[in-house]
C-alpha cells in the first residue's frame, strides 16, 4: 500500500472511531513501573476490565515484591477478568523480575532523565515487556510518541487494510506516528485499541464487522474464516468379548497337538489270556465260601476236662 492510502486510512479510521468510542484523557504524571504494569494488564483487554484487574492486584497482595514471588497460577486467579489472564500475569511477573534483579528495587524513576531512545532500550531488555507494553509506557510515562499495537490492533488495521499480512505478523505498522500527531497520539491510540480489544474478544461480532466495513468498503475480503466445523465419527461398536475363562481355555490349547492326537490310533484292547475266565470263576466261589464257612468251636483240652469239678 502507499503511503497516501495509508494516510488516508488512518485517518479515517479516527474519525470513525471518535464516533463509535467515548475517549477519556489521562491525567498526571505516571510512575514508569506503573504505566508498564497496566500495559501488561491492558494488553489486548478492554480498558475498564484492565483497571479493574489492576486495581484488584495492588489491592489482594502486600507490595510489589510479594507480586513478583507469587506463581503465574496465583496471579492469574486474581486477574481473571482479563481474557488471557495467565499471559498478563506472566509479563506482569516478569517485568518486576527482571526491574528486582537489575535494580534491587521497584524504581524505574530515574530512567525519565535520561533521553527516550535509552530509556525505551532499557525497557526492551526487561523480560515480560512486550511491543505494546513498552509503546504504552513510553507514550504515558516518558513523553514520547509512541502508539502501542497488539495482536487485536494489528488483526484490526490488516482487516481495514492498512497493513498487509507480513507487517501483522511483524507488529509493524510503518508511518503511523507520522500520519497521527503526537497532540493526538494517546487519543488514537486509545480509540484504537479499544477496536482492537473488541475484534479479540469477538473478531465474527456483527457489530465489530459493520464497524470495519463502515472505514473499508473492502474489509469483507480480509475477515478472519471460520474454521470448519469437523464431522462427528461415531466410535464402532467393540466386538463381543468372550468370557474370561473360555480365553485362558483356548490361550492354553494348542491345535497342533489337538490335530497329532486326532490322527493318533486308538490303544488296541489286549486279549484275554486263557483259562482267565475259569481261575476268575473258581476265585469268586471260593470268595463266597469263606464268606459262609462258620466259625469253628474252641477246643477245650483233656487234662483241662478232667480237672473240672462235677457239680
Amino acid at each position: 500500500m502507499s503511503t497516501t492510502n495509508r494516510a488516508t486510512l488512518l485517518t479515517k479510521t479516527h474519525k470513525v472511531l471518535k464516533r463509535t468510542y467515548k475517549y477519556t484523557p489521562t491525567k498526571g504524571d505516571h510512575a514508569l513501573l506503573d504505566s508498564l504494569l497496566f500495559a501488561a494488564c491492558l494488553e489486548n483487554a478492554r480498558y475498564d476490565a484492565a483497571v479493574q484487574a489492576f486495581e484488584t492486584l495492588k489491592r489482594t497482595f502486600f507490595d510489589w515484591n510479594e507480586i513478583r514471588v507469587s506463581t503465574v497460577k496465583e496471579l492469574a486467579e486474581v486477574i481473571s477478568s482479563l481474557p488471557d489472564s495467565t499471559d498478563a500475569a506472566t509479563r506482569v511477573k516478569g517485568i518486576l523480575q527482571s526491574v528486582f534483579e537489575s535494580d534491587y528495587s521497584f524504581d524505574l524513576e530515574h530512567l525519565k532523565k535520561q533521553n527516550i531512545g535509552a530509556a525505551v532500550k532499557r525497557l526492551q531488555k526487561l523480560q515480560g515487556a512486550t511491543p505494546f507494553v513498552v509503546a504504552f509506557a513510553t507514550q504515558t510515562a516518558l513523553g514520547g510518541h509512541s502508539i502501542p499495537t497488539d495482536k487485536g490492533t494489528l488483526g484490526a488495521l490488516y482487516v481495514i487494510g492498512v497493513i498487509n499480512e507480513a507487517e501483522a505478523e511483524a507488529g509493524n505498522v510503518p508511518g503511523m506516528e507520522r500520519t497521527i500527531p503526537k497532540s493526538k497520539g494517546q487519543e488514537f491510540g486509545a480509540l484504537l485499541h479499544e477496536l482492537g480489544a473488541d475484534f479479540f474478544a469477538g473478531p465474527f461480532s456483527q457489530s465489530v464487522r459493520d464497524l470495519l466495513l463502515s472505514i473499508a468498503s473492502d474489509a469483507k475480503e480480509r475477515f478472519p474464516k471460520r474454521a470448519p466445523k469437523k464431522p462427528v465419527v461415531e466410535p464402532a461398536p467393540a466386538p463381543p468379548q468372550a468370557p474370561a475363562d473360555s480365553k485362558k481355555k483356548d490361550a492354553k490349547r494348542d491345535p497342533r497337538k489337538e490335530v497329532a492326537a486326532a490322527k493318533k490310533p486308538a490303544p488296541a484292547e489286549k486279549p484275554t489270556p486263557k483259562g482267565a475266565d475259569k481261575n476268575a470263576a473258581r476265585g469268586a466261589k471260593t470268595a463266597a465260601g469263606a464268606k459262609k464257612k462258620p466259625v469253628a468251636a474252641k477246643k477245650v483240652p483233656a487234662k483241662a476236662l478232667a480237672k473240672r469239678k462235677p457239680r
